[in-house]
């Protein structure tokens, strides 16, 4: 199974240039987007509609509901699902999306945890209704863990305490122990590279025609559905339009806003691919697609 990822911004036209080589070369496409993984989220995550993605398996789509929370380990087990399908079937396999951060640990692997208990996953549960105290108490049992991860970094709290109420190990030494394995084998990386102006008013056009396409609608609908306090409510898209309800945005500057913060987003994703990713090649759309034919047309 031939396996490629590609890079690039939000916006720069990933999604339209997986589906055009996955149609051609009778491909799979696994989507790695912390906000298409939710079902119901349409508009906001600007994901393929199913029109277009019609006759391309895709995986990493519309697969939870807005209030269910998700990890790295569930990108995991949906690239094996969508590798097992792709090797059955001997089809290559496209990895796509704006959310590299997942790409990496595919690359690099995650160390296995042990089995948690029920008693333990309710005790740190507990704990975490203070997550500053609970940052505190694991900084006190691993200040090398501790200071390693963010304060709010709710998943790495949640996974250090439940290793070390578990096991009565340092999160630290536990991972020594038990180093991260692959889980890609072998990916070729290709990064779409794309003017800041350019990128700026694809982005400005996206966002109007989200506007125009019902986002306003469809936040509503999630807010009434979901309420506020899932992670995904929290996303770019939605939070600004639950702004404009309560009246702290006009409309003008919801959209403004939107833009905005999507571009700030853009350029963290430029930054991220080009310093936590192997040297891979970085050039137009256009050459992405020369390159990545010859890949997928050499089998």
């Amino acid at each position: 199974m031939k396996t490629v990822a590609i890079l690039g911004p939000t916006a720069s036209g990933k999604t339209e240039l997986s589906i055009e080589l996955a149609k051609r070369h009778n491909g799979v496409i696994l989507s790695l987007d912390s906000l298409a993984i939710y079902k119901e989220i349409d508009i906001a995550s600007a994901k393929p509609m199913p029109a277009e993605r019609a006759g391309v398996p895709h995986f990493g789509i519309d697969v939870i509901a807005p209030d269910t929370p998700f990890s790295v380990a569930t990108f995991i087990d949906i690239y094996r699902e969508a590798a097992r399908f792709a090797t059955h079937e001997k089809r290559p396999l496209l990895i796509v999306g704006g959310t590299s951060f997942y790409l990496k640990a595919l690359m690099e692997g995650i160390s296995e945890i042990p089995s948690i208990t029920e008693e333990v996953r309710d005790e740190v549960q507990a704990m975490l209704k203070n997550l500053a105290d609970a940052y505190r108490y694991l900084s006190s049992v691993d200040p090398h863990y501790g200071a390693r991860i963010p304060q709010t970094d709710r998943y790495r709290i949640e996974k250090g305490l439940q290793i070390h109420l578990q096991t009565g190990m340092k999160p630290t030494r536990f991972f020594a122990e038990h180093p991260p394995v692959p889980v890609v084998p072998d990916v070729e990386l290709f990064e779409i590279g794309i003017d800041r102006a350019l990128l700026a008013q694809r982005i400005e056009k996206r966002t109007g025609k989200m506007v125009e396409m019902g986002l306003v609608d469809e936040v509503a609908g999630l807010e009434k559905r979901y309420g506020r306090e899932p992670n995904a409510m929290k996303a770019i898209g939605i939070v600004e339009v639950l702004d404009y309800f309560d009246g702290r945005l006009s409309f003008k500057q919801m959209r403004e806003r939107i833009a905005i913060h999507t571009r700030q987003l853009a350029k963290r994703q430029s930054t991220f691919n080009a310093t936590q990713f192997p040297p891979h090649l970085k050039a137009s759309k256009e050459s992405i697609a020369e390159a990545i034919e010859k890949v997928l047309g050499n089998r």
